[in-house]
């Protein structure tokens, strides 16, 4: 089947994503005479973006005549801010990480207090590069609660008091131009597991369990809801379990209140560790033994399980993948989750089901955020207006 863009754009788009190898392939996919391809794929030379196997050194000893992405053709920058962690990074255009920065602040840090250091970490990252200074080819940035891609701000995010309608992209100009998109931090999750690699199944659960619990949906290979500003608000299910009891929302009786980690938090430091104060903090003493950080992990589990049946019903998904700060306990958390999911779900929508830790850890929000970055920059279009100049 032939290809509806048959732009320079479009042809890097079939190289990058393993369609085409060759300019024969090239030619049979988009039914372009050999000339046009030529033309067009010398543009994308010129501009740096191709590399020819059998031309360039730097193509890895590939066949003569093959086609690749040259990764080092710019970098992209990469920003994921949660209620307590902040991590900064630069990635080539393969999604490879060059360098990168965490660090923990405070909750409740507001925009106009946490946004200028991160500013200033990305261009030290960006000026400690080898070939600095390198073309920024975008900055892709996430957030917890829904966002708006079009003004670049949060619109709704209960744990960072103060951000809602703060235009992001401000902060970042002194260290780039380059476009700055935002997104929810649980699709950023969510492409992580989908950039540069196979997905695990054609239809995915992405659980993002932390502070919060939301959820990001694969399907046919691709991230639904792909633009949106949020995901699914699984954490604001009404359970149960969760009685009368407040949500920080403003509802009673969400999933969070009783599987949530600030509900976790707060139950485990009434149980006597004051210490306690984040949900990292709940899973490393649950991992050092800890019985009661134990029980309340695993119980979170099951309470989630319990909601996500429904789910797993009616989407038959080949995989859940569980990220977040609770899919650092992956083993602890998912016994839980596994034992109400299987009792609920139907035996047919759970046969050949797999539970699978996020492919990047606790990096994972900020591969996703660079995934977003490079996939923006090196989208036909933009592709396209680079080369007008």
């Amino acid at each position: 089947m032939r290809v509806a863009d048959t732009s320079a754009g479009g042809l890097l788009t079939l190289v990058r994503t393993g369609r085409a190898d060759t300019r024969a392939d090239l030619v049979r996919l988009t039914g372009l005479s050999r000339g046009a391809v030529t033309a067009r794929l010398t543009a994308l030379i010129e501009a740096g973006l191709l590399l020819e196997g059998g031309d360039h050194a730097s193509t890895g000893g590939r066949p003569a005549g093959s086609l690749a992405l040259d990764p080092d053709a710019a970098v992209v920058l990469a920003v994921a801010v949660g209620r307590s962690r902040s991590q900064v990074g630069v990635f080539d255009l393969a999604g490879r990480e060059i360098s990168g920065d965490t660090r923990d602040h405070e909750p409740g840090t507001r925009a106009d207090d946490l946004m200028p250091s991160v500013a200033e970490r990305l261009d030290a990252l960006v000026s400690a590069l080898p070939a600095a200074p390198a073309r920024v080819a975008g900055v892709g940035l996430s957030l917890p609660g829904s966002v708006d891609p079009e003004k670049c701000c949060s619109v709704d995010a209960p744990v960072l008091r103060g951000w809602d309608g703060v235009d992001l992209s401000a902060f970042l100009r002194p260290v780039t131009e380059a476009p700055v998109h935002v997104d929810n931090d649980t699709a950023a999750l969510t492409r992580s597991e989908l950039f540069g690699q196979a997905p695990a199944a054609d239809t995915m659960l992405v659980v993002k369990a932390s502070t919060g619990l939301a959820l990001g949906l694969v399907a046919d290979g691709r991230l639904v809801g792909e633009g949106r500003g949020t995901t699914g608000e699984l954490g604001h299910t009404r359970v149960d379990a969760g009685g009368d009891l407040p949500c920080r929302c403003g509802a009673t009786g969400c999933l969070e209140t009783v599987a949530g980690g600030w509900a976790l938090v707060t139950a485990l430091q009434e149980q006597g560790h004051p210490e306690v104060r984040h949900v990292r903090d709940l899973v490393a003493t649950a991992l050092a033994g800890d019985p009661a950080a134990r029980r309340l992990l695993r119980g979170a589990g099951r309470q989630l399980g319990e909601v996500l049946a429904v789910a797993v019903n009616l989407l038959h998904p080949g995989a859940v993948v569980v990220g977040g700060d609770m899919g650092n306990a992956f083993d602890l958390y998912t016994a839980g989750l596994r034992e109400t999911l299987y009792a609920r779900a139907h035996p047919g929508a759970v046969r050949d089901l797999r539970f699978l830790p996020a492919t990047h850890g606790e990096a994972a929000g900020l591969h996703g955020c660079a995934a977003l970055a490079i996939d923006r920059a090196l989208d036909p279009r933009a592709v396209n207006a680079l080369l007008r100049g």
